[in-house]
């Protein structure tokens, strides 16, 4: 078992910058590929970032990439995801999650979720 508590979401304008964390305890947390999704009212969750538990290489969705870095410190058993030039269209909530898989980007093969964090981003 994996618990997963997400923080630092908040309000900001767009073009700034937020930063959220995800503390992990539990299990070996070295062990899970972790990943980010969102979810915007009215819509699906979708992936956003997710970083490997095998090589620790990350992955993005197109819409985040290059603007959007994600992180993890498996000693503090901490992920982190650092979104810069934030956009009114990455207003959502933020989950981050565990897989026990090398990397993946589907939903349903990440096994241990947050509550999630609100990240609202003005115009």
């Amino acid at each position: 078992q994996v618990q997963l508590v997400e923080s630092g979401g908040g309000l900001v304008q767009a073009g700034g910058s937020l930063s959220v964390s995800c503390a992990a305890s539990g299990r070996t947390f070295s062990g899970y590929t972790l990943g980010w999704f969102r979810q915007a009212p009215g819509k699906e969750r979708e992936f956003v970032a997710a970083i490997s538990r095998f090589d620790g290489s990350p992955y993005y969705a197109d819409s985040v990439k290059g603007r959007f870095t994600i992180s993890r410190d498996n000693v503090k058993n901490t992920l982190y995801l650092q979104m810069n030039n934030l956009k009114p269209e990455d207003t959502a909530v933020y989950y981050c999650a565990a897989s026990p898989r090398l990397w993946s980007k589907s939903y349903s093969e990440y096994v241990y979720w947050g509550q999630g964090t609100q990240v609202t981003v003005s115009s």
